[in-house]
């Protein structure tokens, strides 16, 4: 039903428009012409200036003759870096890069599928749901652009945020919470040679306190790493200040803050030990959700896979979302694969196949009955 030449062209245009975040502007612009285009009223707002990015969250409604609650359509406009000058080129189906970028599936095919879908109904005047469309800023940097949008314009309670590696059809009902953890373990500097011995090395109580640490994969929910560890001096100084900055990821609330905690407590006793000092600070980024799959948003999806003709399957997640925050905020989300494969790296791909099959799903989504 879907045209799939205009998705595909659509898709390269847009992956062509740089958006890193914090730099989505031109894209936010695009969006809101591309929007205004189908007849429809796009809102932005002003939530760059909580982070410091140059763009805005578009929003609109696309409102329904079909009998039913309205839902959310969601996908995110920033990607990660490398994310200047991408250069498509399809090879045996599959839509990739040059060497030195990523791709950009990572969101603009949920925002594709979503814009297809509705330019099809548009076209052909067919019946359909109430959608609520939001298209958000700074995901990839801590889903700073869903935390700075006005919720409360939103009537929906479920939502459908197409933002997943994975073939579509699946449909990822639960993902974990993080929280980041930022120390600084505070010494005492003295000369390493003529007087070590008046010093409290903050590397060494540091080392200590990490020595300690349960890190990696702590079990089937809850993961931990140390990302930075930073400290530059003279060998001849002895080091008063090593900052650190970790990650604590659990899809069980209760294992995520004891795992930060035990991160806290390790550092603590090091220092502790060593007459040091610790400043610490735990930021929840994201707390987890898990969506029943016996519901309804999940039965939707399926549903809407089976009629496709792709297999609709369940998963859990190990990463981060605007589901997360769609959920906290009382709208059940859940997200769905858009086909796109090694994300966040210069070896990402998406299959047209893939791109074409997340826009007839959101097709269907939107007029199912």
């Amino acid at each position: 039903m879907i045209n799939a030449e205009r998705l595909l062209d659509t898709f390269l245009r847009y992956v062509q428009i740089d958006s890193e975040s914090g730099h989505e502007k031109v894209m936010g612009e695009t969006l809101v012409r591309d929007v205004k285009a189908l007849g429809l009223e796009p809102i932005t707002d002003k939530a760059g200036e909580t982070f410091g990015s140059d763009g805005f969250n578009v929003f609109f409604r696309f409102p329904g003759t079909l009998p039913g609650d309205p839902f959310v359509l969601s996908a995110h406009m920033d990607t990660v870096v490398p994310g200047k000058g991408i250069r498509p080129f399809i090879e045996d189906g599959v839509i990739q890069s040059g060497p030195d970028t990523i791709l950009g599936g990572d969101d603009k095919s949920g925002i594709c599928g979503i814009l297809e879908a509705i330019t099809t109904i548009l076209e052909k005047g067919l019946p359909h749901r109430t959608a609520e469309v939001v298209f958000s800023i700074g995901e990839e940097g801590g889903m700073r652009g869903a935390k700075a949008f006005d919720m409360g314009q939103l009537k929906s309670k479920r939502a459908f945020v197409l933002d997943s590696s994975g073939d579509v059809g699946k449909v990822i009902v639960g993902a974990p919470g993080q929280i980041k953890i930022f120390a600084d373990v505070v010494g005492k500097r003295a000369h390493a040679g003529l007087a070590p011995e008046q010093g409290i090395s903050a590397i060494q109580v540091a080392a200590k306190g990490i020595a300690k640490m349960n890190l990696l994969r702590i079990d089937e929910e809850t993961t931990c790493n140390i990302g930075t560890i930073k400290a530059e001096y003279a060998t001849n100084i002895v080091p008063d200040r090593v900052s650190l900055i970790a990650e604590v990821r659990s899809r069980n609330f209760d294992k995520l803050n004891a795992q930060a905690a035990h991160i806290k407590d390790c550092l603590q006793a090091a220092c502790d030990e060593a007459g040091a000092k610790l400043e610490i600070e735990l930021r929840t980024n994201y707390v987890s959700y898990k969506v029943d799959e016996e519901s309804d948003t999940v039965k939707m999806v399926l549903d809407a896979a089976r009629r496709i003709g792709v297999k609709g399957f369940t998963a859990l997640g190990g990463g981060g979302s605007d589901a997360n925050i769609f959920n906290r905020n009382g709208i059940e989300a859940v997200v769905l694969g858009t086909g796109m494969t090694k994300v966040h790296t210069t070896e990402e791909t998406l299959k047209v196949e893939n791109l074409n099959n997340i826009a007839e799903l959101a097709f269907q989504l939107l007029t199912a009955e």
